[in-house]
């Protein structure tokens, strides 16, 4: 495995060094990014299983998270763009496939036939939800639950359309997180609408995935993502969203989460987040019915700071949990509260 990264680095490397050195003889330009983060955790109730949320499962350690690379390319109307990660969270990521350490995060080719419209075939994060996979896109480190429990990645093919302010998208997707579906022929479908005025800053997203999963079941989620930069230290960010699930009985989660961030200045940052996720239908945190037999819900206030010494980001951490019943422990004491400490690193290239 490690042979296989140093591979990829070292062919990632000459060749975003051969595109910079030989712009005048390839048509072709390449660009190379990526990021790295690691973090340490502390639980106060002393164990990992409190942890509900996606990529900081770990109690009193310090963990090794994702490294990222990606590579893009393009030329006039066309383009290319394969996104990979090494580690826990990219395998946290992709836990529907095998041995995925190594994953593909995205990989995806374009093509624009005009200046609105522009189809993408492959894999690509989902437009679904505020929070992303990459720990730098993020204000806070830990996850939301609607991110932990919503989906990750869609593969399939899709079609953007921008009009000014306006943008629309559709597409046809694997089922909900399989980069291969070759098992069956069930499809999901996708779509976007957005919002964002160029003399306001402020964007709206209603987005939708829907289809049957791979328990026959029927599932439509509706999700709204709302930003709104008040002055140019103090922005607001909301997201909700709607789970549907049909099988013989109509069931459903939902979530609700509002961010508040404030940057006295360029290299310090603050964010609030506080959410709520009901699961009274036992389908993700109360899944035991027999122990939680009217479901349950959780709050969590999760306040995450930012200091920036170039494209190193440290981000401290405090969250605390609450559920409505004792879904945590303090080893074998059940627990409605869990609380955590949290330092992050991340660094962005």
């Amino acid at each position: 495995m490690r042979k296989s990264l140093f591979a990829l680095l070292a062919v990632f490397s000459i060749v975003s060094a051969h595109a910079q050195d030989s712009t005048r003889l390839l048509p072709v330009g390449f660009k190379l990014s990526g990021s790295a983060d690691v973090y340490y955790k502390y639980n106060f109730n002393k164990n990992t299983s409190d942890n509900k949320t996606s990529f900081t499962n770990s109690h009193n350690s310090f963990e090794l998270n994702m490294l990222s690379l990606k590579l893009e390319s393009s030329f006039k109307n066309v383009g290319m763009v394969a996104d990979i990660g090494f580690g826990k969270r990219a395998e946290d990521f992709s836990y529907n496939d095998e041995k995925t350490r190594l994953a593909i995060k995205q990989l995806y080719i374009s093509y624009a036939p005009t200046e609105w419209l522009k189809f993408s075939m492959g894999s690509y994060s989902t437009h679904v939800g505020y929070e992303l996979v990459d720990a730098y896109a993020n204000r806070n480190y830990s996850m939301s639950y609607m991110f932990s429990y919503g989906p990750f990645f869609h593969t399939g093919v899709k079609a953007d359309l921008t009009f000014g302010s306006h943008s629309f998208m559709v597409g046809v997707f694997n089922p909900t997180d399989f980069k291969s579906a070759t098992w069956g022929g069930i499809k999901f479908i996708g779509a976007q609408y957005g919002f964002a005025p160029a003399d306001v800053p402020f964007k709206f997203y209603l987005n939708y995935i829907g289809g049957r999963d791979t328990f026959q079941t029927r599932n439509d989620q509706l999700d709204a993502v709302i930003t709104y930069q008040l002055t140019p230290k103090f922005g607001l960010g909301y997201n909700g969203t709607y789970s549907m699930y049909k099988n013989g009985v109509n069931t459903n989660w939902y979530g609700s989460a509002l961010y508040l961030n404030f940057d006295p200045s360029e290299k310090i940052g603050l964010t609030l987040r506080g959410e709520y996720f009901s699961d009274k239908d036992n389908l993700k945190v109360y899944g035991d019915k027999t122990e939680y037999p009217e479901g349950g819900s959780i709050m969590a206030v999760t306040l995450s700071g930012q200091y920036k010494i170039g494209g190193l980001t440290l981000v401290p951490e405090f969250r605390l949990d609450h559920g409505s019943h004792d879904v945590f422990s303090k080893g074998d004491v059940p627990k409605a509260n869990s609380a955590n400490l949290l330092l992050a690193a991340i660094y962005k290239f």
